[in-house]
């Protein structure tokens, strides 16, 4: 075997009942289950390093991981053969050799996430954790406004969790669209990277603007001040879904996995 191969993974996974993606003590992490399943199905231990780690709650439909394999294998056999070991939950669905230098985090050109909201007057029930929820009425052409105020490049504090490890709170936000389909609302996020819960912050401030309790040049205010005080609470996690990164074409790697066609 070739000493440096490199494998990338992309996995999707259902993420209520998992601690993050980020391995943990007690292992219910998605990193520990993918990880445990990769070193039965290698039969030695594997480690994994990801494009974007995710919040307890917080679903993906394509992460990126890379891996150094201690066995040769068929591509097709890492699939098959981890997704043996895989809760149901969790699912790698495609494997691709790339170069010894590709990183799956430093590597990603950018990263996208989408958040799905219902409007109704009642909770959902088959989409329970699936989507998140508001009861009023939401005002799309307000939500648009306040949106416009964060594309680019800005210092992104306000809507940053005091937890955050970022070495700098300076991002660029290249997409924010909003969209409504029946009843459900899509939010659709692109940026270089982001700062933690930056995308949760940002959709309460915009879910208060849409409601009406705040107007659209609010969330200029909100992110010009800098000061995580200064915007809505944080909206919850349902809903919220790590479409994935985007990497240099060379690489080869998918855009799209079947786990992406459910979603309106």
């Amino acid at each position: 075997m070739n000493s440096l191969q490199r494998l990338a993974l992309g996995v999707a996974y259902e993420g209520r009942r998992f601690h993050g993606w980020q391995s943990q003590p007690g292992g219910q992490t998605v990193q520990d289950h993918l990880e445990d399943a990769l070193a039965r199905f290698a039969d030695g231990p594997v480690t994994t390093v990801c494009a974007g780690r995710t919040d307890t709650g917080v679903h993906a439909l394509q992460q990126v991981v890379h891996l150094d394999p201690p066995v040769q294998r068929d591509l097709i056999s890492w699939v098959r053969g981890t997704n043996r070991f895989l809760p149901e939950d969790i699912a790698v669905q495609w494997c691709r050799d790339v170069p010894a230098g590709f990183h799956a985090r430093n590597s990603a050109r950018g990263r996208r996430y989408r958040y799905l909201v219902l409007e109704s007057a009642v909770r959902p029930a088959l989409e329970a954790g699936r989507c998140g929820w508001v009861f009023r009425p939401l005002d799309g052409q307000a939500m648009q406004r306040a949106a416009a105020h964060l594309l680019g490049e800005h210092d992104f504090s306000a809507f940053r969790a005091s937890a955050c490890q970022a070495l700098t709170p300076v991002k660029t936000l290249r997409q924010l669209d909003i969209t409504r389909h029946g009843a459900y609302w899509r939010f659709d996020f692109e940026a270089s990277a982001y700062l933690h819960h930056m995308v949760r912050n940002i959709m309460g401030c915009l879910v208060a603007v849409g409601g009406g309790s705040k107007p659209p040049d609010w969330m200029a205010e909100v992110l010009a001040s800098r000061s995580r005080q200064a915007a809505a609470p944080t909206f919850a996690p349902d809903g919220l879904y790590f479409v994935g990164p985007h990497y240099d074409a060379a690489y080869g790697l998918p855009e799209r996995t079947s786990a992406m066609d459910w979603l309106p």
